[in-house]
Formats: C-alpha cells, structure tokens, sequence
C-alpha cells in the first residue's frame, strides 16, 4: 500500500451531511481534526474497496493500526495522525474503535436487530464525537449527549445510503428483525423504488434516529467551548431536516440529501439560534434523554 490514490473510491464515498472541520472550529484544532478525518476516511476507503478482497482489506487495516501506533512510516495518514496526536498528548483511541467499525464493515455484512446496530455505532459514529470533544478539552461528562447524537447520525447514513450499500457492497445496516416486522425483504434494497412495506420499515427507523438526535440536542447546552456549540448547532440542524425527509421521502427512490443552499440556510439560522441561546439564556429546544 504504497499510495492512498489506489484505495480512494470517491464514487461510492458516501455525501457528507454535516461539516468536517468547518471554519467553525478554531484554527487551533483544525489540523488534528483534518489528521483523523484523513485517517479515518483511508480506512472507510479500504473497508468499501470494490475489489480487495476481504483478507487483503484487513491486512491494510491491521497496518494503519500498526504505523499509528508507532510501528512503521509508510502510510501517510496513520503518520500524520499519530505525530498530531502526541503533539497534543493524545491517546489514539478513538482511530483505534473506529478501525474497530471498518473491520466489522469487512467482516459482518447484516445485522439481526436494533441492539446490534447501535453496538456497530459504538464503533463507528460514537468515537468521532468523543475525539471532536477531546481535542476541545470537554469533560467526559459531555460524553453521553455526544454519543446518542453520533448514534443517530449514522443511522441517518444507513438509511440515506441504504440502497447504494446493498448494491454496491452487499452490506445491510437495516436490521432483519425491522424488515420481517413490516413485511418487507433485504432484496427489495436493491430495487429502484421502496414497496409500501419497505417505506414502513424505513420511516419507522428514521422515527428511531429521531430520538436519538433530540437526545444528542443537550449536547448544544453541555459543551464549553463557543464555536463548538456553533458547529453542534449547525450539525443538529442538518440532522433535523435530513431525518424529516426521511420520514417523508423514499431513499431507494429519490435523493435524502441536503442541497449547497439548504447547507447555507440551515447553517446560518442554526448560528443564529445559537447566538441567542448563548446571549440571551434560552433553553436548547432538545430536551429527550436517551440511553445507548
């Protein structure tokens, strides 16, 4: 693995909803937060290969553990990332879960119920939040708001992409016991418009992603540092709109995504919110605890 342009595979990345080191964030962080973006997309990258096979991508994941933690200095991304680290004192590991995520992606294609999902997200979403935090100096205490919300963004990117995961890597993040409940098949992912059955399946687990993401809301009142309360009110934003189109739209059928325009309009108005909330003490409009 000489070179990361072998591995990337831009077609099947998957649409970013929410900002990624956004001039939000303090310049002082953006660095570290761009190091493991980059490490950690490397990694999605090899997992969502169209053609290595599943040894060959394990290997490459076992390596990227191995050169972040010290042994080794081909692989850019794991070096940059390791060297970000300890300039901060930083442990890796959150990188290290998330590779967690990326070997389960190679190795475990369906999941049988909702329980088994939220595990996955332990891994895969949970560990960005945490690592975002930490890089802010947060208290740990911020830790639960963050993990509820991560939970329920990625779900909201199971079921965005749930058509193109099962066609394109025959992976299926919608739980079998989801599907039998409302009648409806795996095989019915790779078609080009969702049955009634499929919809009902689908909308009752954007309800789910629903409460989840009104719990994550209270991490907008929990976190310290001003801008990132900006980017979390910014994410929470997005994630409002997206998860009510999914509610309403067909995932297999028509695009859950949120136009440049919308980014803008919902970005801007979150900020404002934001503003006042911080200005004036208002209360976060999200007010759910949940447990995961």
């Amino acid at each position: 693995m000489t070179s990361g342009s072998g591995f990337r595979s831009d077609a099947m990345h998957r649409e970013k909803n929410f900002p990624v080191a956004s001039w939000i964030i303090h310049p002082r962080h953006r660095a570290l937060i761009l190091a493991f973006y980059r490490f950690v997309r490397m990694a999605d990258d090899i997992a969502d290969h169209a053609t290595l096979a599943a040894d060959e991508k394990l290997l490459y994941l076992d390596l990227l553990e191995a050169e972040l933690l010290g042994k080794g200095e081909t692989r850019a991304e794991a070096v940059h990332l390791r060297t970000a680290l300890d300039r901060r004192g930083m442990p890796p590991r959150h990188a290290l879960d998330l590779l967690t995520a990326f070997r389960m992606d190679v190795t475990k294609q369906r999941y049988e119920n909702w329980d088994e999902v939220i595990d996955y997200c332990r891994y895969s979403a949970m560990p960005v939040g945490r690592f975002v935090l930490d890089v802010h100096g947060e208290s740990a205490a911020t830790w639960p708001a963050s993990d509820v919300l991560c939970a329920g963004l990625q779900v909201c990117n199971h079921l965005q992409d749930c058509g193109k995961d099962f066609r394109n890597l025959n992976r299926v993040y919608i739980p079998r016991d989801a599907l039998l409940a409302s009648g409806a098949s795996i095989e019915e992912l790779g078609a080009a418009k969702s049955s009634l059955q499929m919809l009902q399946c689908l909308r009752s687990l954007a309800v789910k992603a629903e409460v989840l993401l009104n719990g994550g809301g209270a991490l907008v009142s929990q976190v310290k540092d001003f801008r990132l309360g900006f980017e979390v009110s910014v994410i929470l934003s997005f994630a409002d709109k997206i998860v009510s189109m999914l509610k309403m739209r067909d995932p297999l059928r028509e695009r859950v995504h949120l136009s440049p325009l919308e980014l803008l309009l919902h970005g801007v108005g979150a900020m404002a919110n934001e503003a006042a909330r911080r200005a004036f003490g208002r209360g976060t409009r999200f007010k759910t605890t949940v447990d995961v």
